[in-house]
């Protein structure tokens, strides 16, 4: 990069980074190879000004990482730190190197060029088996920091920093990692290097953005869906005195971990009953409790409902299959 011109680097920024908006107003980031330091700090205002800021105004990010299958360590706390809520820093890894029997923490920056995504914004991160290296670092660091969603496939373990020893003056070749993260978030025990990083939500990465999207449309719905919920309680539930602690309790839930409507009922269900001591307190999914033989026998095995396209069809198709009925 060093001996690139700035028209070179741009050039080269645009074969590995696009973004686009997608239905639902959803920002979507692919990257397949992850700039270092120098590259950003060069570009980082073009990055800013032609990139970001476009992306600043959507309702959630799709991080697309399947095919990045290279990047640089020094670029690491740049990236979390667009994600990462301002006036406090973080430490996101530290990483010992074996040649130079050195470690280095990363942390993330007190100021960043432009502004940083919302903290009350979705961030979804899609993977494969072929994200590998520092995209995984990344990937393991926005999921422990509870950050984003991780939708796709493991993936694929490989080392920080990878390289090829000649043994001796012979004609064979050693690869061997020189270089790991200790993994502060997870405790600094063994992280995904060798093992991968398991997804939040598991689909061939194929299918991983039209999952996600399902996802980010049901998300959407869940604050009309608890405002149903409490005028229901408010206009119907019997149990007049414990619909005060019920209320506070929708209006303070934390939702951040619900991706799928099975996730949604098992949660308002646990926490709903809990609070009322109420067993007959109980939240359904209206296409399970409709869902007759004949239906089940018609469907094709392993067949999923197809995510329609349009910020329309998409909230019918939430408000058709995720009504929920206090009983």
């Amino acid at each position: 990069p060093t001996n690139l011109t700035q028209e070179e680097l741009l050039s080269e920024l645009e074969r590995s980074m696009s973004y686009r908006i997608l239905d639902g107003n959803v920002g979507y980031l692919q990257i397949d190879n992850i700039p270092g330091q120098e590259v950003l700090s060069r570009l980082g205002a073009f990055l800013v000004a032609h990139v970001w800021r476009q992306l600043m105004g959507t309702s959630a990010l799709v991080l697309d990482l399947r095919q990045c299958t290279g990047g640089h360590v020094s670029s690491i706390p740049y990236l979390i730190s667009y994600l990462h809520p301002a006036g406090t820093v973080l430490h996101v890894d530290t990483i010992y190197n074996r040649p130079s029997n050195t470690t280095t923490e990363l942390w993330t920056l007190p100021q960043v060029l432009g502004e940083r995504y919302s903290a009350e914004k979705d961030v979804v991160v899609l993977t494969s088996g072929q994200t590998r290296g520092v995209a995984e670092d990344i990937v393991y660091i926005l999921k422990q920091m509870g950050r984003a969603i991780v939708v796709g496939e493991r993936t694929g373990g490989v080392s920080l920093d990878l390289q090829k020893l000649r043994i001796a003056n012979s004609d064979f070749f050693l690869t061997l990692p020189v270089s790991r993260s200790l993994g502060p978030l997870g405790g600094g025990t063994q992280t995904w290097e060798g093992s991968g990083v398991l997804p939040c939500v598991g689909t061939p990465a194929e299918q991983a953005l039209e999952k996600t999207l399902a996802i980010l449309t049901l998300r959407r719905a869940l604050p009309q869906i608890i405002q149903r919920l409490e005028k229901a309680l408010q206009d119907y539930y019997t149990l007049v005195s414990r619909v005060p602690a019920l209320l506070h309790l929708l209006a303070n839930m934390d939702f951040s971990a619900i991706v799928s409507e099975e996730d949604l009922v098992n949660k308002l269900n646990a926490d709903l009953q809990a609070v009322s001591e109420d067993p007959r307190l109980l939240v359904q999914d209206h296409k399970d409790r409709e869902h007759s033989p004949e239906q089940e026998t018609s469907d094709a095995p392993g067949e999923s409902p197809v995510v329609p396209e349009g910020e329309a069809a998409q909230r019918a198709l939430v408000d058709s299959e995720s009504q929920v009925a206090v009983l």
